[in-house]
């Protein structure tokens, strides 16, 4: 894995070492902890900033055979190391071999493969550099030129820790990012209904309408925006979009409201009509909104109801996608209220149908106005990431793409951008060499560096 990783054409190393290594990264969407960065946190060793909470990485070691008590368990931290280690041979061809010898590259500077043999002194070695000042949480984020963090952050949350990092004056624009899909989970009535309290008590009103619900929202949405939010994020099957009344609707949460559970018709029709209420505040305030779309979730019954979600317990789903949010996305643009949008499909089957469907509701008065969203979790490796630039080349501009995010809760998943940026520039100096397109290095080093940096820095405008 040395410097021309990933690059065979001269054109694509030139394009990746003269245009791409050099732009900082605009990290708009990830799961990291702003506590940590608000407390500059160091790690006492590898396995916590490497381990804790990646689930990827513990499907992994339960596909060869490692109990879940090296994964989430009460095993100790070398423990848990050392079954990583003994894994990490077996995935070859999988991108956690690619991830984990980048970060360990990038960061600690080690080029050996990470196996049983190697395990101890690539403990050691880790260990001791975060022991060190210069790998505070602060200090690996400008080890890896960061030059603006999008958190994911429900509407109850109090943005402490953005306010205590801006008080800092960190150099690192760490912003928070709308996440309100707790406001739509009417499934259950008991967990609505508790949510709702806590939303009462943050936007410091009485909710007992749904007219004062989506006040409610809306002062929180307002206090998200006076602190730098200018994104949302939605992680949904699929958009739904079904018809619904006014009356249907302060019907629906009343009856919820009260503590009683809803029908399944009942729960589709509250959650279109919430869709587009978000969709209506996003626009009001100039936000970008963004949609993840295809994840079926929780598959493991017994896992899930011992280890709870985002553990590494779901699959890519096949939901109907195309009529649904060509609805939703209609009704919003019908009058003039369709934010800017970015949409992630987890199905790789769907990414002509995204495609082709960001054309639809482009409008001339933004640049890639709608934006068809990098690989996402199962689909951001090299090949998921080369099918979705092939897709939004073919049917778009990839000229305007947004590029590329992290998607994690690690600190060191800062080189999945290296990654894309490798794959970027290696597709297009393949292009090059078959003659497909010009060797113009100014148009091509441009285009480049406004994929990996320039476009999201214009787009989202912080």
């Amino acid at each position: 894995m040395d410097k021309d990783f990933l690059l065979k054409t001269q054109t694509a190393k030139e394009l990746y070492h003269n245009h791409a290594a050099k732009m900082p990264i605009f990290d708009y969407h990830c799961h990291i902890n702003p506590q940590e960065i608000a407390e500059d946190k160091r790690f006492e060793n590898i396995t916590q900033i490497w381990l804790y909470g990646d689930h990827y990485k513990w499907r992994a070691m339960r596909t060869n055979g490692v109990d879940e008590r090296f994964c989430t368990g009460d095993a100790s931290d070398w423990e848990k190391f050392e079954k990583w280690a003994e894994t990490v041979p077996f995935t070859v061809r999988n991108p956690l071999f690619h991830w984990t010898h980048l970060e360990l590259k990038k960061f600690f500077g080690i080029d050996k493969i990470l196996s049983p043999a190697t395990a101890k002194e690539i403990w050691e070695e880790c260990n001791a550099k975060l022991q060190t000042p210069e790998y505070s949480v602060r200090n690996i984020i400008r080890m890896a030129n960061v030059h603006t963090i999008c958190t994911t952050d429900d509407p109850i949350d109090s943005l402490e820790y953005h306010k205590q990092i801006k008080a800092d004056v960190f150099e690192v624009a760490v912003l928070p990012a709308w996440r309100p899909d707790k406001a739509m989970a009417v499934e259950k009535a008991e967990t609505f209904n508790k949510y709702m309290d806590s939303l009462a008590a943050a936007a410091e009103i009485t909710i007992d309408s749904f007219s004062s619900f989506i006040t409610a929202l809306d002062k929180r949405h307002q206090f998200f925006h006076e602190n730098g939010c200018r994104l949302s994020d939605h992680g949904l099957e699929t958009i739904i979009a079904e018809d619904y009344t006014e009356n249907e609707i302060e019907q629906i949460f009343a009856k919820i409201r009260g503590g009683a559970d809803l029908t399944s018709n009942e729960v589709v029709q509250f959650k279109s009509c919430m869709l587009y209420e978000f969709g209506i505040m996003d626009h009001s305030r100039g936000w970008t909104q963004q949609f993840h779309l295809g994840a079926l979730r929780n598959n493991s019954t017994r896992l899930f109801n011992q280890l709870g979600p985002d553990v590494g317990l779901d699959s890519i789903g096949d939901f109907e996608m195309a009529k649904p949010l060509s609805k939703f996305l209609d009704r919003l643009d019908l009058n003039n209220q369709l934010a800017k949008t970015v949409l992630y499909n987890l199905n790789p089957r769907d990414n002509e149908l995204i495609g082709t469907m960001i054309g639809n509701f482009q409008d001339g008065s933004v640049a890639g106005k709608m934006q068809f969203g990098s690989g996402w979790w199962f689909l951001d490796q090299k090949d998921g990431m080369e099918k979705q630039i092939n897709a939004l080349s073919n049917l778009g501009l990839l000229s305007r793409f947004v590029g590329m995010l992290t998607d994690s809760r690690s600190f060191l998943s800062y080189t999945r951008h290296e990654y894309f940026r490798r794959t970027l520039c290696n597709m297009l100096g393949n292009d090059v060499e078959n003659g497909e397109i010009p060797h113009d290095m100014e148009l091509l080093g441009t285009m480049v560096e406004n994929i990996c940096f320039n476009n999201a820095k214009e787009y989202f405008n912080f």
